[in-house]
């Protein structure tokens, strides 16, 4: 049997854990089964390194998905990598790692599967503004594509440290593009507040914190005051999810489109499966993936 290594921090609480038998049926798989791989937030590179070796050394092993700690992954063990792709080279991370012939291939996905989430509900018109909360991979990755399809005509980035925040800098740079951003340290809510309130109508909004799932509360108060006729975007889709319930309080008010992460995370899987497992997934395919996929979808908390 092969198998295929999901690297997260609590890999048995996620939807991919139930769904996966699934998914490697309808996309024709064969005998591969999904084994969780569980390290605390910013573990020693040790533990990142030995998780790769043991997947670059097993024969049965096709590769990995990492959620949580793709940065910390991709610095503890850029040296074990045969192959790196653009976008783990560009952003300093990887979320998925595939053997190919004998070499371990680490890339980065999220550019690719946050594009597909977002353009099934974003006008990617590139007049609106963007608001970013939250600086770290999925923040970057998210961003970078906003860059590069021009898809937005300001973007403000909102990260806790100025460590993160100059990483972020330093990727965009590289992408030499003419995209206005701002960076914003900050980890005031009320200082979020206040971005919100600047938003001209039709801004996004995106939660890429980790606020409401892997930390608890939300990056905004409740006083806080989304842009009329925006588009919110919660990226989680399991936990209290506190910032898209004051999202969801809003829409009738403020005529809101509020998206959570659910068909993020279905992209997000899709896409790594396709690297690791050398398939195209088609667009029935994977609407079959996330029909089939909903009886799975964790209940919310209110």
């Amino acid at each position: 049997m092969q198998t295929f290594t999901f690297i997260g921090v609590t890999t048995g609480q996620s939807a991919a854990t139930r769904l996966f038998p699934a998914w490697a049926r309808e996309l024709g798989l064969g005998d591969v089964r999904l084994v969780g791989c569980d390290l605390p937030l910013h573990a020693a590179p040790e533990r990142y390194r030995e998780v790769v070796l043991r997947i670059r050394a097993d024969p049965h092993e096709r590769g990995g998905l990492v959620t949580t700690h793709k940065i910390d992954l991709f610095s503890a063990c850029r040296d074990l990598f045969d192959l790196v792709d653009k976008y783990a080279e560009l952003c300093g991370e990887t979320s998925c790692l595939a053997k190919r012939d004998g070499r371990l291939w680490a890339f980065a996905t999220d550019a690719i599967s946050s594009a597909r989430a977002l353009s099934e509900f974003y006008p990617a018109a590139g007049r609106s503004e963007v608001l970013c909360l939250g600086a770290g991979g999925s923040a970057t990755a998210i961003t970078v594509q906003l860059i590069e399809r021009r898809a937005a005509s300001g973007i403000t980035v909102v990260g806790r440290t100025s460590a993160r925040l100059e990483a972020m800098r330093a990727i965009h740079a590289k992408l030499g593009a003419s995209t206005p951003v701002r960076y914003v340290e900050n980890s005031d809510p009320r200082g979020n507040d206040r971005l919100l309130a600047e938003l001209p109508p039709g801004s996004l909004v995106i939660n890429a914190t980790g606020m409401g799932k892997d930390t608890p509360g939300s990056p905004i108060t409740d006083a806080a005051l989304f842009p009329e006729q925006g588009y919110v975007w919660e990226l989680n889709y399991r936990g209290e999810l506190e910032f898209l319930h004051q999202a969801e309080r809003q829409v009738a008010g403020r005529h809101l489109y509020v998206e959570d992460g659910w068909r993020y995370f279905i992209h997000g899987w899709a896409v790594v499966m396709e690297h690791v497992f050398e398939i195209d997934i088609s667009r029935e395919r994977l609407a079959r993936m996330a029909t089939g996929s909903e009886p799975g979808r964790p209940k919310r908390k209110r």
